[in-house]
């Protein structure tokens, strides 16, 4: 049998509801998730890794302008837009992350980078512009220019397994909007917002970055794997119940297994989410 590959995406969990989110736009954002993973899996079966896939898979979302990312991402108290993302390989362990960069285009390439180019994981505010000039990739333009999407939502997110039996998980967020300048959410915290590990899993988080740090919540569904040799979605289920919902905890998450399942679990009214399995079935949805 062929190597089982799969992929999912998310743009964000929150107070997502067919009342605030109007049924042309909602079409809009899920015909758009399905482009990207109809791509993603495309790229897959061409034999990309799955590493190279996360990252163009969440490229594409920082500039689709729907999101909390990139292009779309809102401004904290100072309206100004400090971005956060990480990326990690699931074969090696490596992984990138940088946290309030202002004008990197797109952070999960930046988080590449730095995972690949230097010999450090996480590198925060202008150093990490600063390093993208040097690697001379694309910068913002519309450094004063808000959102021009009122119903834009969350942080995104992909995961991936390919043809060679690798996981990889990236994450790429603004944050929380008019949040305090120099606030760090999950995202960019390897085990808290975002873990891939070959054999275990790879998982993108969204939601209220605090209690997802404080739940080390990407970790833990990892550990209760491994060493509970507990199902995977009853990790997920157990870790959102008793660690994250425990505190007080919203949001939700996005797993592949090392069999080319696709999981989504969330809290919240809505997430923005979409995933292609080893089987080629294809979800997209927004509400419960």
């Amino acid at each position: 049998m062929a190597q089982p590959i799969a992929i999912a995406v998310h743009g964000g969990a929150g107070d997502i509801r067919p009342t605030n989110l109007p049924a042309d736009k909602a079409r809009q954002v899920e015909a758009y998730l399905r482009e990207v993973v109809e791509e993603g899996y495309r790229l897959l079966a061409e034999g990309r890794t799955a590493l190279e896939v996360v990252e163009i898979a969440v490229r594409r979302l920082e500039d689709a302008g729907y999101f909390n990312a990139g292009r779309g991402a809102v401004r904290n108290a100072r309206g100004e837009v400090e971005l956060d993302a990480a990326i990690m390989d699931g074969h090696t362990r490596r992984a990138g992350a940088v946290a309030a960069v202002r004008r990197t285009a797109n952070p999960i390439t930046l988080a590449r980078h730095v995972m690949e180019r230097t010999p450090h994981v996480l590198i925060v505010g202008p150093a990490g512009d600063s390093l993208a000039e040097v690697w001379q990739l694309p910068l913002r333009n519309d450094l004063s220019t808000p959102s021009e999407v009122p119903w834009t939502y969350g942080t995104v997110g992909a995961v991936a397994l390919d043809r060679y039996g690798h996981l990889a998980a990236a994450t790429s967020t603004g944050g929380i909007d008019k949040k305090a300048p120099g606030r760090v959410g999950d995202t960019p915290i390897i085990g808290a917002g975002t873990y891939a590990e070959d054999d275990l899993l790879a998982v993108s988080a969204t939601g209220r970055g605090e209690y997802f740090i404080r739940s080390v919540l990407a970790y833990d569904i990892a550990a209760r794997v491994r060493y509970g040799k507990i199902p995977l979605p009853s990790a997920i289920q157990q870790v959102f119940a008793e660690r994250l919902e425990a505190i007080g905890g919203e949001g939700g998450v996005i797993v592949v297994s090392p069999r080319g399942e696709v999981f989504f679990h969330f809290n919240t009214p809505g997430m923005y989410r979409a995933g292609k399995d080893a089987q080629g079935n294809l979800s997209v949805g927004i509400f419960r």
